[in-house]
């Protein structure tokens, strides 16, 4: 369960017995206990990470400012990784035991990323004793879209795409217009109203596939890809409003099950 502060300034409180556990200014993790959502805004020092596509990005959130890394990871993902968590966590001061929470998108995305992004932030989470938060990696491609109504969409590979549309309800919360989905380009259909941006590679690798879709949106931005300091825009609002789960609750979330074409479908 969250840690809450039931007034400013006073200790963290955790459970029915309301034992003292930290410093006023920390959210614990606590198994034994049902969630309490906080009672007053709680600072929150929070690590993301992001391995869901050919890139590979760190954040650390401080209450609201965030310290980012980032590279182009190909397939390096398990390589570049661990480094940039250290780097952005020295830079800050910290160890692993300030962190409030540890968040990383689960999917869709490269099984593989996910795989190493998710193991990464169990291990984090249970060496910190802190609360995991699984973040979408379309809903985290639509934070960084600067639009209320966004469809996200990147490449899947064998010809079909990852999709989803959010509409946002508050600053980091978002509630899906169209819940992730694996389809050919061609048969992604925007959902009613207006208003609505697109972002993500597909709309690049994809052009002519999403020309019906793409005839339809404000604007796109096929340059666009999920990054950890979104994930960590996200989480931080789901910390604040209870919204975490235990480390050895963060699983891939792949959409799809295929993970190669056969030799016919070649």
């Amino acid at each position: 369960m969250f840690c809450v502060v039931p007034t400013p300034g006073d200790s963290v409180r955790c459970g029915p017995e309301y034992t003292n556990v930290r410093p006023w200014e920390t959210v614990g993790y606590n198994p034994d206990f049902p969630a309490v959502p906080p009672a007053v805004p709680i600072p929150v020092n929070l690590l993301a990470l992001d391995c869901a596509t050919e890139h590979c990005s760190v954040a650390l959130w401080r209450d609201g400012m965030v310290d980012q890394r980032l590279e182009h990871a190909g397939q390096r993902h398990s390589e570049l990784l661990l480094p940039m968590v250290t780097s952005v966590l020295r830079h800050a001061g910290l160890g692993a035991r300030d962190l409030h929470a540890v968040a990383v998108t689960v999917g869709p995305g490269s099984f593989t990323g996910l795989r190493i992004g998710t193991a990464v932030a169990q291990g984090f989470a249970f060496g910190a004793g802190v609360p995991a938060v699984p973040v979408g990696t379309l809903e985290a491609l639509a934070e960084g879209a600067g639009a209320e109504r966004v469809l996200a969409c990147i490449d899947a590979r064998m010809n079909e795409i990852y999709a989803a549309a959010y509409v946002r309800l508050d600053v980091g919360i978002w509630r899906a217009a169209l819940e992730p989905v694996v389809l050919p380009p061609e048969a992604l259909e925007l959902p009613a109203g207006a208003g609505w941006v697109g972002v993500g590679n597909a709309f690049a690798r994809y052009a002519e596939r999403l020309s019906a879709v793409r005839a339809q949106l404000d604007r796109v931005d096929g340059d666009a890809f999920p990054q950890a300091r979104h994930v960590a825009a996200i989480a931080a609002a789901l910390v604040r409003s209870g919204a975490a789960a235990a480390p050895d609750a963060l699983v891939p979330v792949y959409v799809r099950d295929k993970v190669a074409l056969t030799l016919a479908e070649r």
